[in-house]
């Protein structure tokens, strides 16, 4: 944990939801949400995060929090929807030098040489409180999952607590390197212990062509 938490962030973003009203009409109005990303890597102007799009898709403002607290504006450099992956960036200029001397990219593991009864620990912005830790074990390798849109995904399954906001985090192994992508639990009354990560491995090629895109400016507040 001492080792992967200076990579890992939090994220806010204010999104437009468009609803009807009870006569038809359409009424627009924002609302927050939370999540959680991984620092992946930098450029000659930017900080890297990966994250899930779910996180950021629809949302007009965007706001990483640090490990040390330091809140920093953020805009998406591209995403993936049938994959569920982003990556969103943070100019350099924008954070202080005390910041950048606690943060650190990530290390990536290998997912393939995953094992079931692996212990693995999960990292996230849990409902918006902050950074927080759970354990658990790798309950199952290659596990598919069709989403609400019928795109199959082949996740890690964890018994570690997924809540919402650990979307985007870090699933790691005990030695503190990123071997998936918190995604998704499955929430019913009936369920206890099901998390899913997408595995770290499948990911990369995804986030390293999305790191390529050309960042979208945030924005103007007053459009």
């Amino acid at each position: 944990v001492e080792k992967a938490m200076p990579s890992i962030v939090a994220i806010t973003d204010t999104m437009t939801i468009q609803q009807r009203d009870f006569f038809g009409r359409t009424q627009a109005y924002q609302t927050q949400s939370s999540g959680s990303g991984i620092i992946v890597g930098k450029n000659d102007t930017e900080l890297l995060i990966a994250t899930n799009n779910h996180v950021v898709a629809g949302s007009t403002d965007l706001t990483v929090t640090f490990s040390d607290n330091k809140d920093v504006s953020a805009a998406i450099k591209g995403t993936d929807s049938a994959t569920d992956l982003a990556i969103i960036a943070v100019k350099l200029s924008d954070i202080p030098s005390d910041t950048m001397s606690k943060i650190q990219i990530a290390t990536m593991g290998d997912s393939d040489n995953a094992k079931v009864g692996q212990q693995v620990i999960a990292i996230g912005n849990a409902l918006g409180y902050g950074q927080s830790v759970t354990v658990g074990y790798v309950s199952a390798l290659d596990r598919q999952i069709t989403d609400e849109n019928g795109i199959v995904h082949t996740y890690i399954q964890t018994d570690a607590a997924i809540n919402p906001g650990n979307s985007g985090g870090a699933l790691i192994d005990l030695q503190g390197n990123v071997i998936g992508i918190n995604a998704a639990k499955t929430a019913s009354t009936e369920v206890e212990g099901m998390g899913f990560a997408i595995p770290i491995t499948s990911a990369r090629e995804i986030l390293d062509g999305l790191m390529t895109k050309k960042t979208r400016e945030a924005v103007d507040e007053a459009s």
